[in-house]
């Protein structure tokens, strides 16, 4: 079993969300190389990221809202990790 702290990001992403939102849909998707080179690029490979996110959690928070619940669940991982995160979340049959 692979220790979550040392898991790749995309992992550990997947892993704190689901467990902080259950979501209904989950999409991580690592853009690291479309930024290579650029400021931030640490070169890991492993610096930004999409998340797509629908969880019921979501239901009648504003956007701000869904965005500070991710960004919650992913702190110290945004403190350390991860340069850049951009967030798409939405309730189910948004």
């Amino acid at each position: 079993m692979t220790d979550i702290t040392t898991a790749p990001i995309t992992d550990q992403i997947t892993a704190r969300l689901t467990q902080a939102l259950s979501p209904a849909h989950l999409e991580v998707i690592n853009e690291s190389a479309m930024h290579r080179g650029h400021l931030g690029d640490d070169g890991t490979g492993e610096s930004h990221f999409r998340v797509i996110v629908v969880a019921p959690a979501f239901a009648g928070q504003s956007r701000v809202a869904r965005q500070r619940m991710v960004n919650h669940a992913l702190a110290d991982l945004l403190s350390e990790r991860i340069h850049a995160l951009a967030i798409s979340a939405k309730a189910p049959g948004e």
